[in-house]
């Protein structure tokens, strides 16, 4: 399978070591939306071609992919994609629009509109495939990190149709049919299971399921009604014996529940110190994260200052054994310097070095 020979050849990188709560030679970076659009050379390959069909180009996909790999020198790949992509594959009519989002032409909303979400098959998304593929060869040693979006946000665009600030839909349909959101989010778990399958199997070296939405939610009600889905999805991909990454926004509550669900890497965002996320999640997992986008924005020897506190805290954290991948403590903001980001890049590695 070229999903195991890719986790060998990058078995020793430092971002899989991280993972797995080894010794590593410098903490390894990455960012999440380090390909996009704080990138010139992105802004040029995506001129007058729509989001979503951009996903679909394996040659376009490959190119956005390595950008932030050539540029930052960063420690990891992501695949360049977005979360609504295996829910566009199986037919629903939905698009991304600029400076909105994924729009759902008819929302789902009753138990008929479920049963327009049919199984993914690998056929569906054969451009992931070939784009892994297209990736894995270029990137050699370095990870290629997969991804998909949990149920429960999936979930939340279908219902309200698009971005909410409130969800007020979703919570609607949560409390009061407690039947059919067990049902809608237990398919959307199979769907995004069968999507990180397929990004596994050609050849991603780790995958991350983002929750962006799910700190809107109180521990009780993530307890109840979300976390068996996200356990469902990660328990699906155990087997393939890659790092699998869980990150929500505004998820501080939640972390200790977001570990549980059964990843092997938990994201925190910039709200809660590295500390004390590894107090709240608990042993046996490493953690990923977590300095402000904002602070980028500020300047060279404030951003050097922020990241020491970020670091600080990391060793704190690692202290019984853990792990530690830097990152941002969500995606990089669209009107970031791209040369800040790889002199941060380059500070972490000097700062870190053993």
């Amino acid at each position: 399978m070229q999903g195991v020979s890719a986790l060998q050849q990058t078995a020793a990188s430092p971002f899989i070591r991280a993972c797995r709560r080894e010794p590593v030679p410098h903490t390894p970076v990455w960012f999440m939306r380090q390909a996009g659009r704080s990138l010139p050379e992105y802004l040029k390959a995506r001129e007058g071609i729509p989001m979503l069909d951009s996903c679909m180009r394996p040659d376009l996909v490959t190119e956005i992919t390595l950008q932030p790999v050539r540029r930052h020198r960063v420690d990891a790949a992501i695949y360049f994609s977005d979360i609504v992509v295996p829910l566009k594959a199986i037919g629903l009519d939905l698009d991304i629009k600029p400076g909105v989002g994924p729009v759902v032409a008819d929302p789902i909303r009753s138990r008929e509109d479920l049963r327009r979400l049919r199984d993914l098959e690998p056929g569906d998304v054969s451009y992931v495939t070939e784009a892994i593929g297209m990736l894995t060869a270029e990137l050699g040693a370095t990870p290629l990190i997969g991804f998909a979006g949990a149920p429960f946000t999936l979930a939340s665009y279908l219902i309200e149709g698009g971005p909410s600030r409130n969800h007020e839909r979703t919570k609607a349909l949560m409390y009061g049919d407690p039947e059919l959101w067990h049902d809608l989010l237990d398919r959307l778990a199979e769907i995004t299971a069968a999507f990180l399958k397929v990004q596994i199997e050609a050849g991603a070296s780790a995958v991350q399921l983002f929750d962006s939405w799910v700190g809107a939610l109180a521990p009780t009600d993530y307890r109840r009604q979300v976390m068996p889905a996200s356990a469902k999805v990660f328990e699906a991909v155990a087997g393939y014996g890659v790092p699998r990454i869980h990150f929500g926004v505004g998820t501080g509550e939640l972390l200790g529940l977001m570990g549980e669900a059964g990843a092997d890497v938990v994201g925190v965002d910039w709200r809660v110190p590295l500390d004390e996320a590894a107090r709240r999640v608990g042993p046996g997992k490493a953690l990923q994260g977590n300095l402000d986008p904002a602070v980028l924005f500020a300047p060279t020897a404030a951003v050097e200052a922020k990241t020491r506190e970020v670091l600080y805290a990391a060793r704190a954290a690692t202290a019984t054994g853990g792990g530690h991948i830097f990152n941002l403590g969500h995606g990089v903001l669209p009107s970031t310097d791209p040369d800040a980001l790889t002199r941060l890049v380059d500070f972490v590695h000097r700062s870190t070095e053993a």
